[in-house]
């Protein structure tokens, strides 16, 4: 039995992307069953409101940019929350034939109503992993998505980010 090389053991940053592509994918299923069904909520109305509720103020287009959702998917999540009383429509001063979105006071109660749902699943899927592993998850997840954002900002900076950068 040989031992394997430090290096074998570090995966290639490609490894690792798709990894977190199926991390993504498979994720939708139990957030699906165990968020979306309980809160009464489709999955792309759900990742709408998380961006809103994370971004705040957005158009369409830039919702469509930050989910990966078509746009299609978007302007129909964005007529399903309206109709619900969950979001508003907001003003852009700069720009005036941009159309943002922000969540209403409903909506902020709607996804807060969600929190208990997010809790079962995060503890259902989270469970083997140490404080530590959890630490570590959170910092790199950190890292990663502060680079997402760095990403969208330098490729579409039409897209309306309200939160800078994280240095970590």
């Amino acid at each position: 039995m040989s031992a394997k090389s430090p290096a074998a053991a570090v995966p290639a940053p490609a490894d690792l992307l798709v990894r977190l592509l199926k991390l993504g994918s498979f994720i939708t299923g139990p957030m699906r069953d165990g968020v979306c069904d309980p809160a009464e909520i489709g999955s792309n109305e759900l990742r709408v409101i998380m961006v809103l509720a994370g971004e705040g103020e957005l158009a369409g287009h830039d919702i469509a940019e930050i989910t990966g959702l078509p746009p299609m998917n978007v302007s129909r999540a964005i007529a399903t929350l309206r109709e619900r009383g969950w979001i508003e429509d907001a003003i852009d001063p700069d720009n005036r034939r941009r159309r943002p979105v922000r969540l209403s006071a409903e909506g902020h109660e709607a996804y807060r109503r969600t929190q208990p749902h997010f809790d079962v699943m995060a503890e259902a899927l989270l469970r083997p992993l140490t404080t530590r592993q959890r630490q570590q998850l959170a910092s790199l997840t950190d890292k990663v998505n502060a680079q997402l954002i760095r990403w969208i900002r330098d490729h579409h900076a039409e897209v309306k980010l309200a939160k800078p950068d994280q240095d970590d």
